[in-house]
């Protein structure tokens, strides 16, 4: 199998960690070194992480979750957000470009002005499904290149957006789309993986 293969197929969802393995903030840069290469739409790059290693704050998000003792036993509680007004970053996004001369300031205008007006046509709720969507694709790069890492991760929704949002000083342009707990995990209750699907149970080709 090739590494990509393997990092798929072992990566899966934690439910417990090592409560006493810690994780640097330089090895989480080295991920999210890697994470910003994640697909987004115009390159807008919707995700916003907010990382949680200190103890009290982290007991408080174990409040906020449900008391889910995964996220008091994680080595770091992340928050991943969607920008609903990401598209305003559209202008200093290809600014580089233009300064390269890759692009010319008439295709910059342009880009800038389709952009904008692309999201503002279609509302709020689309910045909102956008918002939500593309953090969902960078979460789960986060998570292979978490596993590739040597680090365990779980995906959760089980938590009040609110009071997570008050608790990080979140502003309202940005939805709480997720939270990841990572660490180590603790494998001495680990349950087999769940069934999964056969192909053609959901994938179909030129039709549903």
């Amino acid at each position: 199998m090739s590494e990509l293969t393997t990092v798929v197929k072992e990566r899966r969802s934690a439910m417990k960690f090592k409560p006493e393995v810690k994780i640097t903030e330089q090895e989480l840069n080295e991920m999210f070194g890697l994470v910003k290469y994640a697909p987004s739409a115009f390159n807008l790059q919707h995700a916003r992480y907010v990382v949680v290693r200190d103890e009290a704050v982290k007991a408080q998000l174990h409040e906020a979750a449900g008391k889910q003792y995964k996220v008091l036993t994680a080595s770091a509680v992340i928050m991943v957000l969607g920008n609903q007004d990401a598209y305003h970053d559209v202008g200093p996004i290809h600014e580089g470009l233009l300064n390269l001369g890759v692009m010319s300031k008439q295709e910059y205008d342009a880009t800038v002005e389709m952009v904008e007006g692309f999201y503002e046509e279609r509302g709020e709720t689309f910045k909102r499904d956008e918002a939500i969507r593309n953090a969902s694709l960078s979460a789960m790069q986060f998570m292979l290149i978490a596993k590739d890492k040597g680090w365990d991760t779980c995906p959760m929704i089980g938590f009040d957006a609110n009071a997570v949002s008050t608790l990080l000083n979140i502003p309202e342009s940005h939805i709480p789309v997720m939270m990841i707990t990572i660490g180590k995990e603790d494998t001495s209750s680990q349950r087999p993986r769940g069934y999964r699907k056969p192909v053609g149970e959901f994938v179909s080709y030129d039709a549903f």
